[in-house]
């Protein structure tokens, strides 16, 4: 027995793009809903935890914010390290300095391994701990960063996603205005 072939008519493939814009545009809408989710976490998040551990940036015109050493922080002397953007300065630019300055520029590894080779060398030890609690403030500090990094772009996600959605939208509805004409 012989199949038949339907044509789709015009009204029915303008109601059927109708019905596929609505369901794209709360499609957009949740993923903006989702953005606006993710960006009000991250950045809460990264606020919250920085400032419970209330670290700041030395005031300015002090020797721990020497400006031949430290040209880049200047702009934040005295403020606390609140969002990712300060994390991120305070990990490269504050600990990374005193770090490279207190073990004549080895990192934790080179000074690890030089520790394990010399293992009764006290001061070889001490510059060990040093750089391995340095390496791990810079590692909070920098975590937070990816985080806010990653908050932002959600941030930034959101007008799009919306204007996306009301694109959609409108070509939804002018779909279904004209296979209501036809």
């Amino acid at each position: 027995m012989a199949k038949t072939v339907k044509n789709v008519t015009q009204s029915q493939l303008y109601k059927l793009l109708g019905a596929f814009g609505l369901v794209l545009t709360v499609v957009l809408l949740a993923a903006a809903y989702g953005a606006w989710l993710g960006n009000s976490f991250a950045t809460d998040q990264v606020r919250n935890q920085l400032v419970q551990e209330k670290i700041s940036f030395p005031e300015a015109g002090t020797p721990a914010l020497d400006p031949e050493v430290f040209p880049g922080l200047q702009q934040y002397a005295g403020q606390p390290v609140d969002n990712g953007v300060k994390a991120k300065a305070y990990a490269d630019e504050f600990i990374w300095v005193h770090m490279m300055k207190t073990s004549e520029g080895k990192t934790y590894a080179e000074a690890s391994t030089a520790s394990r080779a010399n293992p009764t060398d006290e001061k070889l030890a001490g510059i060990k701990t040093t750089l391995f609690q340095g390496d791990m403030l810079r590692s909070s500090l920098l975590t937070a960063y990816a985080f806010s990094v990653l908050g932002t772009i959600a941030g930034y996600a959101i007008p799009v996603l919306l204007a996306s959605a009301g694109v959609v939208f409108l070509l939804t509805v002018l779909s279904l205005a004209k296979a209501r004409r036809l």
